[in-house]
């Protein structure tokens, strides 16, 4: 296959910087020509996490984790000045043959163009459309909890939370066989969304009690709370929200112990440990995307925006904006 001939001038890509916390900015780029064994993408879409990177624009990562929370390609230093983001979608325009006019996904901060190894793209299956593509790290994420939570035949299964992650987590969970699974959240508008995933939903005070296995994932300490008041004997809590800087207070008097309960932690960049003996990032990468194969996963991608508008995007997100989900980014 002839190389496309596309590559663009140094200074032509532009990027999206969180210059200070609680602001953002524009910036152009100096691209690089791909070397050996690298790609040019230019990008389609992204999306914007409202967990992890709403809490990088605000500034609230601990100085603790600066190395930790690092993203794949990341620029700048925490707190700011900082380029960060990991859902790029885009077409490889210039580089690796076999690559070569591919559509594919990239933990890549939001950027119109840039130039990353062959191996850290990931070609979108067959079925898969690059607009639907910006849930990646979300179903990997949803993916990895489920493999730690390990939930069994038969479980009733509580997700509190319904964000992406939490939507994901259930709609997963949802699908295996004999399962029951509960979508509790404070927000009653989200009963929609979660009908359109085949869930049931309910707020904390109608919530169904005595769940085998209970995954939290509002990002806020009163969701953990009620988590823990949902879990049955001997059940466990999977905790998916990362709190950044803020304390977080629990009960861990009152019933905690009576019911021996176990709560564990969950993250995405460590392949789940009963997998991880076979599971490389890539094949687990490559299993979210075929999940994300399902058109109703759609009803996720609530917010489009242009690229340009990014800045205004995050300040609003930072804000509240209670009602969305995936925010997807455009660059058309």
């Amino acid at each position: 296959m002839p190389a496309i001939q596309s590559r663009v001038a140094s200074g032509d890509s532009r990027a999206c910087w969180t210059e200070a916390p609680g602001r953002a900015a524009i910036r152009s780029e100096t691209l690089p020509a791909p070397g050996a064994n690298q790609v040019q993408v230019r990008a389609l879409h992204s999306g914007v996490s409202r967990g992890t990177e709403l809490l990088v624009f605000r500034g609230e990562v601990p100085p603790s984790e600066f190395a930790r929370m690092r993203a794949p390609f990341q620029a700048g230093e925490f707190p700011a000045p900082v380029k960060y983001g990991y859902a790029s979608v885009g077409v490889v325009e210039d580089g690796a043959a076999d690559l070569l006019g591919k559509t594919v996904f990239c933990l890549h901060p939001h950027q119109t163009r840039y130039v990353v190894p062959a191996t850290a793209v990931h070609p979108l299956p067959d079925g898969l459309p690059a607009a639907r593509a910006v849930l990646a790290a979300n179903m990997e994420t949803a993916v990895n909890a489920l493999w730690d939570a390990a939930p069994r035949l038969g479980d009733r299964i509580a997700v509190v939370g319904g964000g992406v992650v939490g939507l994901l987590v259930a709609w997963l969970a949802a699908r295996l066989p004999g399962c029951q699974v509960e979508l509790i959240d404070t927000h009653r508008p989200r009963a929609r969304v979660a009908a359109q995933l085949g869930l049931r939903f309910a707020t904390p005070d109608a919530a169904t009690r005595d769940a085998d296995l209970v995954v939290h994932a509002s990002g806020q300490p009163a969701g953990l709370v009620t988590a823990l008041g949902l879990a049955a004997f001997e059940a466990t809590v999977l905790e998916l929200s990362w709190y950044g800087q803020r304390a977080v207070s629990l009960p861990l008097g009152e019933a905690f112990h009576a019911r021996r309960l176990t709560l564990r932690s969950s993250q995405v960049g460590q392949v789940a440990s009963a997998q991880r003996s076979r599971w490389s990032h890539d094949r687990r990468m490559a299993l979210a995307l075929t999940l994300l194969c399902d058109p109703v996963l759609d009803a996720l991608i609530t917010d489009t925006a242009p690229f340009d508008e990014l800045p205004a995007v995050l300040a609003r997100l930072a804000a509240g904006a209670p009602d969305t989900l995936c925010q997807r980014i455009d660059y058309l």
